[in-house]
């Protein structure tokens, strides 16, 4: 077996093409890039994926020969640009959990009860919404969902093809088509909550309207956020289901099987 002596170099060159886009989606996808995690942590965890995709890739990459220092480094841009978009693509498919919280405490009137939103740098959010949010990241990996994450950073080398032209203008489309399901997925998961929040305030001003001299609103908020809690505890399962087929739905468009 002969090795040249441009072989390291060459391997170098090829793993660094490989780690700059794997390394900036794992930085951004769900589950694998929150801050929760240790930044060391998923450093180690994107070098090592880079090493497993090294054999699969690497013939797909263009040589070091064929480049002069210009072009090696803008493509090294490129796999950064790239890693990003579908880094960000990621993102926007686990934020209905946040749009649902929001919603969902709004009609509870729980609106106002604030915290730092651990999967998203500690943005402040809605109590609910954070709650969800970390039980969506916890799903994600008790149902192997994060399986379907690794194989569409994989097949990402298919829609993508290194030192091929970006597709700028279909990723913005794509991302106006994940924003808006997401935001339907939220919705829909809220939907009860909305209904009750109608009836339960229409309730309330037709009481109020009946009684002026009691304060309706002030004596029944504890009975609202009382029983929407009970609610929530009865539907979350079906609004993580919703989520969930949300979620590997899109995942499976990114790896070009939807």
């Amino acid at each position: 077996m002969n090795v040249g002596l441009n072989w390291l170099p060459e391997t170098a060159y090829l793993f660094i093409l490989i780690f700059a886009r794997v390394g900036t989606m794992l930085m951004l996808m769900p589950a694998f890039g929150e801050s929760l995690i240790p930044s060391r942590m998923r450093l180690g965890f994107a070098l090592a994926f880079s090493m497993v995709l090294f054999p699969l890739v690497s013939p797909e990459l263009p040589a070091m020969g064929s480049s002069n220092i210009f072009g090696i480094f803008s493509l090294l841009i490129q796999e950064v640009i790239i890693g990003l978009i579908l880094g960000s693509l990621g993102r926007f498919v686990v934020s209905s959990t946040q749009t649902a919280g929001t919603v969902i405490a709004f009609q509870l009137g729980l609106s106002m009860a604030q915290t730092a939103d651990p999967t998203q740098n500690g943005l402040q959010g809605a109590l609910i919404g954070n709650f969800l949010s970390l039980l969506g990241i916890m799903l994600i990996f008790a149902t192997d969902l994060h399986h379907v994450i690794l194989a569409a950073v994989y097949q990402s080398y298919q829609v993508f093809v290194p030192g091929g032209l970006l597709m700028l203008g279909d990723a913005a489309d794509l991302a106006l088509s994940m924003v808006a399901g997401a935001f339907v997925i939220g919705v829909q998961m809220s939907a009860p909550f909305i209904v009750f929040g109608l009836v339960f305030y229409l309730g309330l001003g037709i009481l109020a309207r009946l009684m002026p001299q009691v304060q309706v609103f002030f004596v029944a908020m504890p009975a609202n956020i009382g029983i929407g809690l009970i609610l929530f505890a009865f539907l979350i399962t079906m609004m993580m289901s919703w989520y969930l087929l949300h979620v590997e739905g899109q995942f499976n468009m990114l790896m070009g099987g939807g």
